[in-house]
Formats: C-alpha cells, structure tokens, sequence
C-alpha cells in the first residue's frame, strides 16, 4: 500500500475526477483529515500549490522542533510530516502536488466542481478546506538588487540547516524564528550577526535574554537597524550595508543573508468560492466544521470559531470531527458508530493491521 503522488501536473486528465472527498491542503491538518477518513471507509485526494506535503511545517522551518505534539515530547516539523505520510499510506491517498485549486463550485447533483491550475479537474462529493493560512509570501529585504541573490545566499527560510555550518551567517528580524535560528547556528556558523530595527522584540523572553548573554560573551554580533544595500563581486554577494539606529552605516560581510520577517496571508482563490467569510478566516461550527455551504467544511487555520485556537492539535481534532460529519454526508441513511481502532475489526482491516 502506498500514497500515490501526482507529479505531472501536464498530465492531468481531460475529464473530471470523481471523488467522495477532496481535500485542498497538505499539511498537518490536511494529512490527518485523510487518515480519519481514511478510518471511516473514505479514500481522498489531496490537493497543494506546493510541490511536496507538508504545508508550513516543510515550507518554512521543516528543523524547527514541536513540544506539543501529543506522545511525542519532542519532534521535528519535517519528521512530523513523515510520520503522518507513513500514518497515513494505508489508505492509499492521491496527491495532486504543485497545482492550485483554483475554482470552487457547487453542482445540481450536490457535488463540487474544483479545478486546479494545471486543469486537473474533481467531481467532489465533500471537500475539506485545509490550507492553512491559504497562499502566503514571505515579506522581503527591501534592498535593491538583493533579489538575485535569493535561495543561492538570501533566504527567506532554513532548508538544510548543516550546509550551513562553518559559514558567516547575517540573520534580520525581532521574531522566534529569527532568534530560534541565531541561538541554533550560535557555535555551529563561522559567525553569527543578528540584525534588528528596533531595541523591542516579538521572540519569546527567553530567547532574547539568551541572545543577549551570547552577545555580552563575544560568541554573536548583535546590531540594532536595518538593511540599506549590497556589495557583491563575481557575481557574489559578499556584504550587507546596515544602517545602524544611530545613522551610521557598516558594511557586514557575509555568505549567507536570512530575512525571517513574517508572512503575507492571502486567501488567494478561496475568497472567490462564495463561502462567508470572517476576518480572512472562514466561519465554521464546532459540530461539523462545516462552512456556510453544506458539504464544504474546513479545519485547520484557515477556519474560525469562538475559542479557535491556531495549534496544530487543534487541527487534528477539527478533521476527526469533519470525517464523521462527512460520512453521513455522503450516506445520509446509514448511522455512523464510533469505532475504536483498538478494538475494531473494520478499521483494523483499513489499516492493515489485521488478518
């Protein structure tokens, strides 16, 4: 049994999938929500604009280690993916993988018409919105001629942490990201300088009180102000010019630039689906996390509802609840029992456990 991965956009099928579910998303919410469907005797197809699952978690800071995670008192973002890929294999999902759901819309037969930006089309009985805080761009350096030199030595996250071991690291921002980076590569880098506008931070007290006893030992370089140019040569960049809050300017050599700055939140296409909206969220109940359109739910953090919380645990007890609700759904006549995979010879069966 394996998670069959759509890869060839240009391939996509000129007619229309026919699915009981589908579900737009990859990410931790999105993978779980195909495991309890899973469980519930329902195959899905997963749709993501990113060319790999994973969401987030894999996009922004796949080394970035999660305490809260149930059973598990510490995981990485990126193993956290894994483990739900391998929990998830047997039910055998589709992912179609670097297309964009671009268009939402209710049949007379009940179901939805989706298609995606690479013209795979679906034929939806039910569909799960799980993307996340929908599309997302980094906020850049806003320096000119910076932006030739992004993902060869300015980046905007941390794919491969130990490549960058040895080198002269130049990190920008006030936020966790930004401190949790310049703690983790402090005696691992070459060096370590940790840009700030301001003397304010957003990152955990801790993390700064931290940063601070490293600077106070001469084991990183802390400056207060914001980038103002480039020096490069060969066609590499070899400095950032930071103006300092003082208003001077220092020229601070450097191999590799992180800017971590936060994201720009879009819903994207999702604002175009006719689904009410709140706050750039979409309203859902607590019952059936379901949208203002009945066989449209959303769980994740792109849903909202009195007491919502943005945690990935969150998000995993929403898509259990919408897999029930999308059960009955799909037969109305029939009641769905709640079954223990401890004790159910059905769900042991889907899961491939048992004889």
């Amino acid at each position: 049994m394996s998670t069959e991965i759509e890869t060839n956009p240009g391939a996509a099928a000129a007619a229309p999938i026919e699915a009981d579910a589908v579900i737009v998303g990859a990410g931790p919410a999105g993978l779980f929500q195909v495991f309890e469907l899973g469980l519930l005797g329902i195959k899905a197809h997963v749709v993501d604009s990113l060319a790999h699952p994973g969401g987030q978690c894999t996009e922004l800071y796949p080394d970035k280690p999660i305490y809260d995670i149930p059973a598990l008192p510490i995981c990485g973002a990126q193993e956290l993916v894994d483990r739900l890929l391998k929990q998830i294999a047997p039910f055998e999902p589709t992912m179609h993988l670097g297309q964009e759901v671009v268009e939402l819309q209710p049949q007379a037969d009940g179901r939805f018409r989706l298609a995606t930006s690479a013209g795979t089309a679906f034929l939806a009985r039910a569909v799960v919105i799980a993307a996340g805080l929908g599309s997302f761009q980094p906020r850049r350096l806003g320096v000119e001629g910076i932006d030739v030199f992004e993902n060869h030595q300015v980046h905007y996250r941390v794919r491969d942490a130990q490549s960058y071991h040895g080198q002269r690291l130049l990190i920008f921002g006030g936020g966790d990201s930004a401190l949790d980076w310049a703690l983790d590569f402090c005696g691992k880098a070459a060096s370590v300088t940790l840009v700030h506008r301001r003397p304010e931070f957003r990152a955990a007290p801790a993390s700064v009180a931290r940063m601070q006893e490293l600077v106070a030992a001469g084991r990183m370089q802390y400056l207060e102000g914001t980038a103002a140019g480039v020096r490069a040569s060969g066609g590499r960049l070899e400095a950032i010019s930071v103006k300092r809050s003082d208003g001077t300017v220092v020229d601070l050599d450097t191999d590799h630039v992180f800017a971590f700055f936060g994201l720009h939140p879009k819903l994207g296409p999702v604002a175009e689906w006719g689904l009410a909206i709140e706050k750039k969220a979409l309203p859902v109940d607590t019952a059936k996390f379901q949208t203002s359109i009945p066989g449209i739910h959303a769980v994740g953090d792109i849903n909202t509802y009195p007491g919502k919380k943005k945690l990935i645990l969150s998000g995993f007890h929403e898509a259990a609840l919408a897999a029930f609700a999308i059960a009955e759904h799909l037969n109305p006549a029939r009641k769905v029992h709640l079954q223990y995979t401890t004790t159910s010879p059905i769900m042991q069966k889907r899961l491939g456990v048992s004889g």
